[in-house]
C-alpha cells in the first residue's frame, strides 16, 4: 500500500471489501486483513479483479490482522472487538 500525504491511500492485493464507512475500512488482502481508520473516508476506485483499492480521507491508522492467528483463537484489536 501506499498513503500520500495522510489524505489518500492505494491498497494493492485486495481480494475482498469486508465492511466500510466513512470512519473505518476492512480490507481482506494477499497479505491479511487491513482495517484502515480515519475520518470522512471515501473509496474512489474498487478494482477487486485487479486487486486495488484507492481511497482519501483523512488517514488516521493502517492496520493488518494475521486471519491465521485469528483463527488459532489470537484475536486483538477489531476482530476481538466483532466475534465477542
Amino acid at each position: 500500500f501506499s498513503v500520500l500525504g495522510r489524505n489518500s491511500l492505494e491498497v494493492f492485493g485486495v481480494t475482498d471489501v469486508t465492511s466500510f464507512d466513512e470512519q473505518t475500512v476492512v480490507l481482506e488482502t494477499s497479505c491479511g486483513a487491513m482495517e484502515i481508520v480515519g475520518a470522512s473516508l471515501h473509496i474512489l476506485v474498487l478494482n477487486v479483479e485487479e486487486g486495488i483499492v484507492t481511497m482519501n480521507g483523512r488517514i488516521d491508522s493502517v492496520s493488518y490482522f494475521d486471519t491465521d492467528s485469528n483463527e488459532k483463537g489470537g484475536q486483538t484489536g477489531f476482530f476481538a472487538k466483532l466475534f465477542r
